[in-house]
């Protein structure tokens, strides 16, 4: 099976995902919520559209990584 290249857009969404696990733990999903309704204040879609992605992104890795600060590759 071969692998797709992966978007600039996807590789943002998965690289903030990445930091906001290190940096926030389980919390990260709420600081994610935070930055897409700022964007939304904003009038921003596509920044919005970028952190609910991050937001899915969060929510498909298993809890035990999110746990322990390690986001799921």
């Amino acid at each position: 099976m071969s692998r797709m290249p992966v978007d600039e857009n996807e590789r943002r969404a998965r690289q903030e995902a990445h930091w906001l696990v290190r940096e926030f733990g389980a919390e990260a999903p709420l600081y994610a919520a935070m930055k897409a309704e700022k964007a939304i204040e904003q009038k921003d879609f596509g920044r919005c559209a970028r952190w609910k992605r991050v937001l899915e992104i969060l929510s498909d890795s298993p809890s035990a990584n999110v746990g322990r600060g390690v986001a799921a590759k």
